[in-house]
C-alpha cells in the first residue's frame, strides 16, 4: 500500500479533527514535539484511550469503544489470568535465558506441543521483526543461499533486512537487491490445486530470476493468511505446491504466523496447518503475551543444528520468566475458554454478516477470510477504492467501533477483534457497519 493510501485511513486530519478536546489536541502536540515525525496516528479523528477490557477500550469519558481490530490483545485486553501470571512472575524473577530456569522450559513444551512433531526447537525473542529477522539469518547460514522472496504487499518487519522486504511500507523505502517480489494467491471460486499451481509459478519464476542474477534462493517467506495483501486465506491447501518449489532450488519454506497465528482462523492453531503444509521454520509474535513483548521462532532441529554449531544466539529478554509466564497463561486461556472453536462461529457469522450487506451495498465486494479475520473489498462504481474504504473504517470510528484498511490498493477493509469476540460484539459489528454503508 502507497503512503498516499496509508494516509487516507492511517494519518489523522486536522480539519477533521478540529472538534477534538483541548486536551487532545494539546496530546498530539506534545506527541508530535517528543517522538518526531515518523510516528503515525489511526483515524482522521485520533482516539485517546486510557483502559482496555475485554473487547473493548474506553477514552478518558469512560465511552467505551468496540475494538474489533487488534490482535495483539488476542485473549481480550487485560485478561485477568495474563495479568495475574506475569505480575506474579515479575515479583519473583525475571532475568534472561542464560541462567537455568523452569519456565522458559514449562512454556517451550506448551507451545510445541501445538505444532507438528517435526518442529522440535523453539527460540525466543521480543518482537515478531526479531523472529524473522533470526529466521532469515537461519534460512541463510543452512542453505548458502541470500535471496529471498516474498509477496508483492507482504509486511514481515522493521529491521533494516526486513523493512526492506516489506513492500508494504510503501514506494519510499527501499528494495532489497536480493528480494523478489511474487503475486499473492487469488482463489477467485478455483480449487486449491489451480491457485497453488499459478501461485507456485510465480515463486518458481522469482527463483529464477534470482538465478539469473547470481543469487541463490534462501527462503520463500509468507505470512499464510496474507494479510497485507488484502487477506487470501482460501483456498485452504494452496501453499502446498510453492513450499516444495522452493525447496528443490535449494531454499527453506518459512511460515509467518504474526497475523494468522494462535487459533485465529478457528480451522486450527496455525495458519500453515489450514493447507496441509510442514514449514521448515515458523515464525511468531504479537498474540503471543496478550501484549507482553513476546516472540519466537519454531524449528526443524536438522535446519538449527549447523547454525547452532557455528554461531551463537541471544537475546537480553527473549525468552525471559516473565514472557514465558504470559505466553504461557495465553496458550491457557485459548485452551480453556475455547477460544479457536469460538474464532470459526464468530467468524462465520461476520463473514456471512457482510455477505449479506453485500446483496444491499454495491459499495461491499468480495468478502474473504477465515476465522476472526476477515476482509471485504470496498469498490466505488466497480473499482477498488482506498479513499471510500477510508471513509468506512472513519465512519466506524465515529460510532465507536474500530478497524482498518490494507491490501494493494489500500480498500480492503481489515476485521481481526480480539479471540473472545461474541456473537453480539458482532451483531453489534455489523449493525454499526451497515448504519455507515448507509450514509455513503
Amino acid at each position: 500500500m502507497s503512503d498516499a493510501k496509508m494516509a487516507m485511513v492511517n494519518a489523522f486530519d486536522a480539519e477533521a479533527a478540529s472538534d477534538l478536546s483541548a486536551a487532545d489536541r494539546a496530546l498530539i502536540e506534545r506527541r508530535a514535539r517528543l517522538l518526531g515525525p515518523a510516528y503515525r496516528l489511526f483515524y482522521e479523528k485520533p482516539v485517546h484511550f486510557v483502559r482496555g477490557e475485554g473487547v473493548w477500550l474506553f477514552d478518558p469519558e469512560g465511552q467505551a469503544y468496540l475494538d474489533v481490530y487488534n490482535n495483539v490483545a488476542s485473549v481480550g485486553h487485560s485478561h485477568p489470568a495474563v495479568v495475574e501470571a506475569v505480575s506474579r512472575q515479575m515479583a519473583v524473577l525475571n532475568t534472561h535465558t542464560r541462567y537455568l530456569t523452569d519456565g522458559v522450559l514449562d512454556y517451550a513444551e506448551a507451545l510445541l506441543a501445538t505444532m507438528p512433531p517435526a518442529l522440535g526447537h523453539v527460540m525466543f525473542t521480543c518482537t515478531g521483526s526479531e523472529a524473522n529477522d533470526l529466521a532469515l539469518r537461519i534460512a541463510r547460514h543452512h542453505t548458502g543461499g541470500t535471496g529471498l522472496i516474498v509477496t508483492e504487499t507482504a509486511y514481515h518487519g522493521v529491521t533494516s533486512v526486513l523493512a526492506e522486504a516489506s513492500p508494504s511500507l510503501g514506494p519510499n523505502m527501499p528494495r532489497s537487491p536480493l528480494v523478489r517480489m511474487v503475486p499473492p494467491p487469488r482463489a477467485e471460486g478455483r480449487d486449491a490445486a489451480v491457485v497453488g499451481a499459478e501461485f507456485a509459478a510465480g515463486v518458481k519464476r522469482a527463483i529464477d530470476d534470482l538465478a539469473a542474477h547470481g543469487i541463490k534462493p534462501a527462503a520463500l517467506l509468507v505470512d499464510t493468511i496474507f494479510s497485507s495483501d488484502g487477506v487470501r486465506a482460501d483456498p485452504p491447501g494452496f501453499l502446498q505446491e510453492a513450499a516444495q518449489v522452493i525447496r528443490v532450488a535449494g531454499g527453506l519454506f518459512i511460515a509467518d504466523e504474526v497475523q494468522p497465528g494462535f487459533g485465529r482462523t478457528g480451522a486450527a492453531m496455525w495458519g500453515f496447518m489450514r493447507h496441509g503444509v510442514l514449514p521448515d521454520l515458523v515464525t511468531m509474535g504479537k498474540p503471543m503475551g496478550n501484549g507482553f513483548p513476546v516472540a519466537g521462532m519454531a524449528a526443524r532441529p536438522e535446519i538449527l543444528e549447523s547454525f547452532g554449531r557455528d554461531l551463537r544466539y541471544f537475546n537480553t529478554f527473549g525468552g525471559n520468566p516473565v514472557a514465558a509466564a504470559a505466553g504461557l497463561a495465553v496458550l491457557g486461556v485459548i485452551r480453556d475458554e475455547g477460544l479457536m472453536e469460538n474464532a470459526a462461529r464468530v467468524g462465520a457469522q461476520i463473514k456471512a454478516g457482510l455477505e449479506t450487506l453485500a446483496t444491499r451495498y454495491p459499495a461491499i465486494g468480495a468478502v474473504r477470510g477465515a476465522g476472526l479475520f476477515v476482509a471485504a473489498d470496498i469498490l466505488e462504481e466497480g473499482r477498488p477504492s482506498a479513499t471510500l474504504a477510508a471513509r468506512i473504517v472513519n465512519g466506524l470510528r465515529a460510532r465507536r467501533v474500530l478497524i482498518s484498511a490494507s491490501g494493494p490498493r489500500g480498500h480492503v477493509l481489515k476485521i481481526r477483534p480480539p479471540l473472545p469476540f461474541s456473537s453480539e460484539n458482532a451483531a453489534l459489528f455489523l449493525e454499526q457497519t451497515e448504519a455507515v454503508l448507509a450514509l455513503i
